[in-house]
């Protein structure tokens, strides 16, 4: 992310774009009687680490979770501030930035790479189990309840979300990797 000491114009500019593209996925939104709504978010963050890297996607899903919380209406329904972040959904959004960082810790071995798919389950294995737990301090509620709110719902888009992640982040990759505008080329970290 750095260069000689000094964060790259490049760097912002991509953070912000997908900073940008979770706040109109967070907007593609259906509520679910539990309390918890199905976006796109989860598609958008890993795929934000899978094509930037773990730390500059993991800075896109940062900003995106700060820009909510000093209200800025970029969460699902418009919604903003921190009583939005810090709400009964609040553990799977402030997990967004370790999902991402998950995922693009081992984007750069490749599609085809084993690791590449685990960044992307670790990461929403992460993201479910802050979440969870998140929901059942602030509902007060058990562990079945929780799950059947945030977990069960959620499975067969959640696996839909991450294998297209998954060939979207592949795509995006080889297309920002043949333009000369990939700046991970060799860096599992960055």
């Amino acid at each position: 992310m750095k260069k000689n000491g000094k964060i790259q114009t490049a760097d912002l500019c991509y953070v912000a774009v997908f900073t940008a593209i979770l706040a109109v996925t967070a907007q593609i939104s259906i509520p679910l009687p539990g309390g918890v709504p199905l976006t796109l978010q989860t598609f958008a963050v890993p795929l934000a680490g899978l094509v930037l890297g773990a730390k500059r996607g993991a800075a896109s899903s940062l900003l995106y979770v700060l820009l909510a919380a000093v209200g800025v209406p970029v969460l699902a329904g418009m919604k903003g501030g921190i009583a939005a972040v810090f709400g009964m959904t609040g553990g799977f959004l402030l997990s967004f930035p370790l999902m991402a960082w998950l995922a693009g810790r081992y984007a750069a071995r490749g599609i085809r790479s084993v690791a590449w798919w685990m960044g992307l389950i670790m990461g929403a294995l992460v993201n479910y189990a802050v979440g969870t737990l998140w929901f059942m301090l602030i509902a007060h509620t058990g562990l079945s309840q929780a799950l059947m709110a945030c977990v069960v719902p959620f499975l067969p888009t959640a696996v839909l979300k991450l294998v297209l992640a998954g060939l979207v982040g592949s795509v995006l990759r080889s297309a920002l990797r043949r333009a000369g505008l990939l700046l991970d080329k060799n860096c599992e970290s960055c």
